[in-house]
């Protein structure tokens, strides 16, 4: 008990002095709070990936005036939001709200996507389940494998698990997917704001656990994602 509430204390400590410094963004007291950094790490993040695979991008830019802001979910195609439990598969979440955006942009209609045929299936494409991946291999695994599952037809139970991938359940394919240069920020803003919800990769930092609102803003860049 004393254990937990001295880490608690710690992490008010960073909650309140992040606070004050006047950023873009706010942190607050969540479930984490009385978790240590390397609890939060083992149980919530996937191992390291390296991304160099997706150094060199192929989006194309164009002339055209970006607008100042750009918020997707005004247009509602933005998937609510999910709970990946105890298992680092956030690749997995990361590539499935990409593809529902672009589904719903496309149809006109929402639909839900199968996580977990992503956590069981999908590591031949150098993916490891709860244990991390990236959604760029995520993509390529779903089109090759031919499809990706409904949410409703394979739900996600944030464990490792069986391939149990059913053609005849299949929500969505994908053609071809679009990399965006690695470090490329006027692609990412270009794709964002003309495209449509992109699908990415960051490293987490410490004080990421207890977001809250606005644009999370770091100093601190390391080599992998997590």
């Amino acid at each position: 008990m004393k254990l937990r509430f001295q880490i608690f204390k710690e992490n008010l400590d960073l909650i309140r002095s992040t606070n004050k410094k006047g950023l873009s963004y706010t942190l607050a007291v969540n479930r984490f709070a009385d978790w240590s950094w390397d609890e939060f790490q083992k149980h919530r993040l996937g191992a390291a990936q390296n991304c160099s695979a997706t150094t060199k991008g192929n989006h194309q830019l164009t002339d055209v005036v970006l607008p100042e802001s750009k918020d997707w979910r005004e247009v509602g195609i933005v998937s609510p939001v999910k709970e990946q439990g105890s298992c680092g598969s956030c690749w997995t979440f990361s590539t499935t709200g990409a593809l529902e955006a672009a589904y719903h942009q496309a149809f006109g209609k929402g639909i839900s996507l199968s996580e977990q045929q992503l956590v069981d299936c999908a590591g031949a494409f150098n993916n490891f389940g709860c244990h991390g991946g990236l959604p760029s291999q995520a993509f390529e695994y779903i089109k090759y494998n031919g499809g990706l599952d409904t949410e409703e037809a394979y739900p996600y139970t944030a464990k490792d698990g069986e391939c149990k991938f059913s053609p005849e359940n299949v929500g969505v394919q994908v053609i071809d997917s679009v990399n965006i240069t690695l470090g490329a920020e006027d692609e990412l803003k270009h794709a964002v704001a003309l495209v449509r919800p992109v699908s990415v990769a960051f490293q987490v930092i410490t004080s990421f656990r207890f977001y809250k609102t606005g644009v999370f803003t770091s100093d601190k860049c390391g080599t992998t994602s997590q």
